[in-house]
């Protein structure tokens, strides 16, 4: 078990995922300046209800699951904002967590193990498919590397790698993104999310 500061969003974050932040809150902006300077990770840890910015009524649940998250980059476009851009590094489980005198979440968590490279079974080949095709209409689209959602290098033959990115993708409920960043095997989220895009006559 570590201590981890937490940011919590209403937002899954999946490892090798992309996340951009826009931070205001003093108490996120000197999370994130300790982060910098230290070279540090923070965790991001989705709401189950509750606000991202602080109420005086407070009332914020946090799921059990969540990921590390890297500071890639950063900018201060005028004192008291921070645009950070991060990725998303080890799974983590929550034991418990608790929120400080100043309304940082601090957590102790057991990291996950990373997911085993697996190759795309033939019956999910289709769900690969139809990500690399909608990373070449973004290509063809035109869209700037670094506003793609998607991010390189593109591991289109890990289960894991693209169950990942649908899991980000895919307009599904917290509770359903939990349940995926919580599965140890990459082959049964790939199964899912092969099972939900199928049923909903995505994979054409």
């Amino acid at each position: 078990m570590a201590a981890i500061p937490l940011f919590p969003l209403q937002a899954t974050l999946f490892p090798d995922g992309l996340l951009p932040l826009r931070i205001f809150e003093v108490r996120y902006l000197d999370l994130i300046k300790r982060c910098i300077e230290d070279g540090t990770q923070f965790g991001v840890v989705a709401l189950l209800s509750g606000n991202e910015v602080r109420t005086p009524q407070g009332g914020e649940v946090l799921a059990g699951h969540g990921t590390m998250a890297r500071i890639d980059s950063w900018e201060a476009p005028m004192p008291g904002l921070l645009h950070v851009k991060c990725s998303g590094t080890a799974r983590f489980a929550l034991s418990s967590s608790e929120v400080g005198k100043y309304g940082l979440w601090h957590g102790e968590a057991a990291v996950l193990p990373e997911d085993p490279s697996a190759q795309i079974p033939a019956a999910s080949q289709a769900v690969a498919d139809r990500l690399g095709k909608l990373i070449a209409e973004l290509q063809k689209d035109r869209v700037p590397a670094g506003e793609m959602p998607i991010p390189r290098p593109y591991r289109l033959d890990e289960c894991g790698w693209v169950a990942n990115r649908w899991a980000e993708l895919l307009p599904l409920p917290v509770a359903q993104k939990q349940l995926l960043l919580a599965m140890d095997d990459p082959r049964a989220r790939l199964a899912w999310v092969h099972d939900y895009l199928s049923s909903r006559n995505l994979l054409a």
